[in-house]
């Protein structure tokens, strides 16, 4: 009778692993917005980090958190790093790509509570009525991605998110062009 046990829990235990082994190795999370402010405005809110803690969704998550800056700000090569609560963990941002009012590229690493490094986009294009903004973030599966993939998704988890900061990030560049608020339109 245990041995029957037995070998259907391995017979379990290996189909799971099966079906973890099949779940995407990417996942990509995107989400955009409209803004009533000019390429530049916006793009100038992204770039600079010193800028994040006004819109960032996660600024706010650890009032200790401690924060450093480096480089040149806006530039390639600048940035920022944190440390703080379980609510943020640490982790540090670097401008990999800086092309003003048209793209912002960032490798985002994540140091604890896990190992992560994704890469982060940010696109600006005129629209009619100001700067159509997209937030997007690549990232891999590792197995122990995979089978978190089976319980959680992860671009519910991070779009959310990303949609509190677009709308954030839309009301403090409107506010700098004086622009009237108005309801947030943020899209998958």
């Amino acid at each position: 009778m245990l041995k029957k046990i037995g070998i259907a829990l391995a017979a379990l235990v290996v189909v799971l692993a099966l079906v973890i082994a099949t779940r995407p190795s990417t996942y990509r999370v995107t989400r955009s917005t409209t803004i009533s402010a000019s390429p530049a405005v916006a793009y100038a809110q992204v770039a600079d980090f010193h800028r994040w803690e006004a819109w960032s969704p996660w600024a706010h998550l650890d009032p200790k958190m401690q924060t450093s800056y480096a480089g040149p700000d806006g530039a390639v090569g600048a940035s920022y790093g944190w440390k703080g609560n379980d609510q943020v963990g640490e982790g540090r941002m670097t401008i990999v790509e800086a092309r003003p009012a048209e793209a912002l590229g960032i490798r985002l690493e994540f140091l604890k509570p896990w190992q992560a490094t994704n890469s982060t986009r940010f696109e600006f294009a005129q629209a009619a009525t100001g700067t159509r903004i997209t937030w997007t973030m690549d990232g891999e599966n590792n197995f122990v991605g995979k089978a978190f993939s089976l319980v959680s998704n992860m671009d519910k988890m991070i779009g959310s998110d990303f949609e509190r900061g677009l709308a954030s990030l839309k009301t403090v560049a409107e506010a700098q062009t004086g622009t009237p608020r108005a309801v947030p339109a943020v899209a998958k």
